[in-house]
Formats: C-alpha cells, sequence, structure tokens
C-alpha cells in the first residue's frame, strides 16, 4: 500500500511545474511535521513551530519528510526534525515566532 501510494506522489509530481511540486512536496513535509511535533514536543505552538522546520529543512530533508506523509512518521522522521530542530536559524525563528504565540496563550 505504501509503495502504491509513492508511485502515485511520484506521478503527480511529475506532472507538476518545479514550483508545484516544491510546494506539493512542503505539503506533505508539514503533515509528518505536525505528527512529530504533536508526539514530541507538546505545547509547542504547532503553526510557527512547524512553518520555522519547514522553511529551515534542505530539500533532501523536505523530500524524506514528504515520503513519510502516507505511512506516518518513523524512527527516520523524528530524527530529520531533531536535527532540523538543532539548527541555530531553526532556533532563532521558533525564539522570534514560536515563543510570542506560546506566552499568548498562557
Amino acid at each position: 500500500m505504501r509503495r502504491v501510494a509513492g508511485l502515485c506522489l511520484g506521478l503527480a509530481l511529475a506532472a507538476c511545474t518545479p514550483q508545484q511540486q516544491d510546494q506539493i512536496a512542503r505539503d506533505a513535509a508539514r503533515s509528518t511535521v505536525n505528527r512529530v511535533l504533536l508526539e514530541r514536543y507538546p505545547g509547542l505552538p504547532l503553526g510557527p513551530a512547524i512553518d520555522c522546520i519547514i522553511d529551515n529543512a534542505s530539500a533532501q530533508q523536505i523530500l524524506a519528510l514528504a515520503a513519510k506523509t502516507v505511512g506516518g512518521p518513523d524512527a527516520a522522521s523524528y530524527e530529520i526534525v531533531g536535527r532540523i530542530v538543532q539548527k541555530p536559524e531553526t532556533i532563532r525563528c521558533l525564539a522570534v515566532e514560536g515563543a510570542p504565540v506560546l506566552l499568548e496563550s498562557l
């Protein structure tokens, strides 16, 4: 089933422009990141955190996370998100974008 879903995603991407392919991959990666954050980082403002992670992920990381949308996140997904979260630019983004949202919710 996962193989069929991956093949379908690959075929859909092949028919798109590079910009559309990037957006589809980012949207799929967002789904995986959302699930990882819900489990690993409870209380983190999801919207800003997901944006910070996606914006600071490499193209390879985006594609790896996007591939896990159908079957759900696995150990590799958690590791990828963890590496992105530890990047200085992601930490800065979370401090600027995530902290105000977190403080507003208190």
